[in-house]
Parts: C-alpha cells; sequence; structure tokens
C-alpha cells in the first residue's frame, strides 16, 4: 500500500511538473491553501485504514453493501457542507442505484447469514470508511468551486488536487504503517524484508513466486490504467459534481462483474451469473434514469 501510494504520487507529480512548465498550471494554483490538501489525504487515509481493517474480518458479499453507504454521506455531507438540495426523484434514484450495485455483487449469496458471529465493531468501521472517503470526496468539490472565486474564475487544474492530495495521503498512509503492518500480522522489523520481496514480485526478479505471474506487464497495466480511471473520475467531479461522479462508478461494477466473469488471460476460470445479476444492472439503471429526470425536464423548461 505505500509503496503503490508513492508510485502514484511520483507519476501525477511528474505530470503536474510537466504541465507547470507549459504554462497550463499557474503560480496561483499551486500557491492554493494546503490546508484543504491535507484534510482529504487525512480522510483518505483514514478511509483506506478503516477500510482494510474491517475488510479482513468481513465476509466478501458484505463488503460491497456496505460501501454502497459512501453514496448516502455524499448525497448528506453534500447538503451540509456545499448546501446543495436534491429533489425526491435525485435521492430516490441514487437509492436505487445503490440498491442495484448490490443486488448485482452479490447475487447468490446467502445473506441471511452474512454477518452471523461478526463483532457489531466491524460493519460500523467498514461504514466509517465510506464516511471518511466521502467525505473527502465532498471537500475536493468544494476546493473546485472554492477555487473558482480565488483564481478569478481559471479552473482548478485537476493535478494539483491529484497531485497534493496524494501527497498528503502517502505522508499518513506512512505514519499509519505500524498499524497497517499489524493488520497483515507482519511485524514491524520484518516490514523491510516484506517489502524488498513484494518489489521483486512486482519486477519479476528472483525465484518463481506462486501469484507474480504476468509481472511487471500486468502491475503497470493496472496502474496506469487506476490513474486514468482515477484521473478521469476527478475530472468529471470538477465539471458536475461528487454525487454525480459516483453514480457513473457505481455504474461501472456490474460491468467490472460482468468482464471478471469471462475466461481472461490469468483469469482462465470464468463463472456464470444468475439472474439477479441481471436484475441488480435493470435496477441500477432506472436509478440513473430516475436521478437524471429532473435534470432533463430543467434543461427542457430552459429551452
Amino acid at each position: 500500500m505505500p509503496l503503490s501510494n508513492l508510485r502514484y504520487l511520483a507519476i501525477y507529480l511528474s505530470i503536474l511538473y510537466a504541465r507547470y512548465r507549459a504554462g497550463i498550471v499557474t503560480k496561483e494554483m499551486v500557491a492554493y491553501p494546503k490546508s484543504r490538501f491535507l484534510l482529504i489525504g487525512f480522510l483518505e487515509a483514514l478511509g483506506v485504514i478503516c477500510g482494510m481493517y474491517a475488510g479482513a474480518m468481513l465476509p466478501g458479499p458484505a463488503i460491497p453493501i456496505l460501501s454502497q453507504t459512501f453514496l448516502v454521506w455524499q448525497l448528506t455531507l453534500s447538503v451540509f457542507i456545499l448546501g446543495r438540495t436534491y429533489s425526491l426523484n435525485q435521492i430516490a434514484g441514487c437509492l436505487l442505484v445503490a440498491a442495484g450495485v448490490v443486488l448485482a455483487v452479490t447475487s447468490g449469496s446467502d445473506s441471511n447469514q452474512m454477518l452471523a458471529g461478526i463483532a457489531f465493531v466491524w460493519p460500523v468501521l467498514m461504514v466509517a470508511s465510506s464516511a471518511f472517503q466521502a467525505a473527502a470526496s465532498i471537500i475536493k468539490e468544494f476546493v473546485f468551486i472554492d477555487a473558482a472565486s480565488r483564481l478569478k474564475g481559471k479552473v482548478l487544474d485537476i493535478f494539483v488536487v491529484n497531485s497534493f492530495g496524494s501527497g498528503f495521503q502517502a505522508l499518513f498512509v506512512l505514519l499509519f504503517l505500524p498499524l497497517l503492518s499489524n493488520l497483515k500480522g507482519i511485524p514491524f522489523s520484518e516490514l523491510p524484508s516484506f517489502l524488498k520481496s513484494g518489489a521483486g514480485c512486482f519486477f519479476n526478479i528472483g525465484n518463481n513466486v506462486s501469484g507474480c505471474d504476468g509481472a511487471p506487464l500486468l502491475p503497470l497495466l493496472y496502474i496506469f490504467t487506476n490513474i486514468a480511471f482515477n484521473i478521469s473520475v476527478l475530472n468529471l467531479m470538477k465539471i458536475s459534481s461528487a454525487v454525480i461522479s459516483s453514480l457513473v462508478v457505481m455504474s461501472s461494477v456490474p460491468l467490472s462483474v460482468y468482464l471478471l466473469s469471462m475466461p481472461l488471460p490469468y483469469l482462465p476460470q470464468g463463472s456464470s451469473l444468475s439472474p439477479f445479476f441481471l436484475l441488480g444492472s435493470a435496477v441500477l439503471l432506472i436509478g440513473l434514469i430516475l436521478y437524471n429526470i429532473p435534470r432533463t425536464q430543467k434543461q427542457d423548461t430552459e429551452l
């Protein structure tokens, strides 16, 4: 996790520097108050830590269900922090999207006994993880809105937000490193050797180890795909809102599940999807349409 954060940070900073030299990023943008980015990084680090602790103790199907509280937190926090108002159609649409994702991802699971024997603290911690991540996303939206007034109409470059936010996140994750190593059952004194073996697996050097097939091409492909995805989501947030970007991300979940069910290279075991997957996808689509009905009607009225 810390090495992954540092890799992303190095790439973001390199792109930021190139855009600064090209004049796309201005001195005023770089001088934006860093306290907002510090808060974003701290919240995202807390979300990661809480999610990892809770995820290690929760059954797999429970994780995506509890994670859907992210959207509920976003709606609530955007009302209090950004002063936004939502119509009943929009609220119902968001809830349908979350319900559709739950149906699609947990299709066929035994939900009645899902949390049997699980201590109450772990589901609460997973919900808290979603709350921290949602708060960070709302503050990012606030940063774009606030920067527009500070920069006299100019839009804050997304790589300023990504670079400084990721920088503070990496800092706090490093500070939490003893907790992370304890979570994985690794004594802190053995952490350097563990990181060394992980780097060997990433670059596919040394002895052949199970689970390192396809390295380093597959890890690099994952990193660059994830960076492109994060940039796209943040850009969508900049031109719309945090809630809309989350709805788009949620709509991609069933598509990802469908693709991963197919026999792919390095993932040879395909799996069949139950009718609940199609039902969940349909519910999700209805939720997206319902959320956008007020927006469409407003645009038609303006025309």
